[in-house]
């Protein structure tokens, strides 16, 4: 593990990218000196699905994200658009690296979390607002001048003398420019949906270990679980990215005319 190269190093040194539509998250890992599990921030470039870096931070806050968008910046990634999770913390660190680059929310997680804010799946009080919310509001957005049209519909229709259904309205219309970014950025996604699924192939390799001693033992881990996957080809791309298929995305992301690094425990492609 110690020999294995750093995965910011190798993405400075061998990768390009294009789009700038980058994917961030966060995987809780159980370390021994720390009370409660702490993140592990990792970024995936979406057009290409090559995971860039990641850091073991204690915590989800601003100093953490600061110290991930400073990273991105030196390695000299055309970063146009952020697509997360609702994080308090990373649109204040965004801010001061990326000053104009927007954020993505998550859709799927932001609805989510109003779905179980109003018990829909227990209480069918409020299932017609929450399904008109659904379809009107995120479902058919084209753009400004029609979302304000669906929220004010579906503030009208299903909003009346019901506070929690006015301030649910009046949130999404306060956050807008986050909630409804993706059209600026061709082919960006409103979900973080790929992430996801590397997040459970992650889980898949981490279910069999209890922890990590040190954060030196995780932080070697964690960068090798990294390597592997940046040069272990896909297989099972759906259709709007099948062209990945047959090929690493280490492979897909090297700079044109570079020669594949010698790195210990991994061949070079055959082609």
């Amino acid at each position: 593990m110690k020999q294995l190269p750093q995965c910011a190093e190798l993405t400075k040194q061998y990768c390009e990218y294009k789009t700038g539509i980058l994917i961030i998250d966060g995987k809780y890992i159980k370390v021994r000196g720390f009370k409660e599990k702490i993140p592990f921030l990792y970024g995936i470039d979406y057009e290409t699905h090559d995971v860039l870096f990641g850091i073991l931070v204690p915590a989800e806050n601003e100093a953490a994200f600061l110290q991930f968008f400073r990273i991105l910046k030196a390695l000299g990634y055309p970063l146009q658009i952020v697509v997360a999770d609702d994080r308090s913390a990373l649109p204040l660190a965004l801010k001061q690296v990326y000053p104009g680059v927007p954020l993505q929310l998550c859709q799927n997680h932001y609805v989510e979390n109003i779905r179980q804010l109003l018990h829909i799946r227990t209480d069918p009080t409020h299932q017609h607002f929450f399904n008109s919310l659904k379809l009107h509001v995120f479902e058919e957005y084209r753009d400004d001048e029609r979302l304000d049209a669906a929220l004010y519909h579906v503030l009208t229709e299903h909003g009346k003398n019901l506070l929690i259904r006015q301030s649910i309205v009046m949130a999404i219309h306060h956050r807008r420019k986050e909630l409804f970014a993706y059209p600026q950025i061709n082919n960006c996604p409103n979900n973080t949906n790929l992430i996801e699924l590397f997040n459970s192939h992650f889980n898949g390799r981490l279910k069999t270990l209890k922890g990590f001693k040190t954060k030196e033992h995780a932080v070697l881990w964690l960068n090798g679980m990294l390597l592997r996957r940046r040069m272990k080809p896909f297989t099972d791309c759906g259709p709007k990215f099948k062209h990945l298929n047959g090929k690493s995305s280490f492979e897909i992301t090297l700079k044109q005319g570079m020669k594949f690094p010698e790195i210990a425990g991994l061949k070079a492609p055959k082609r």
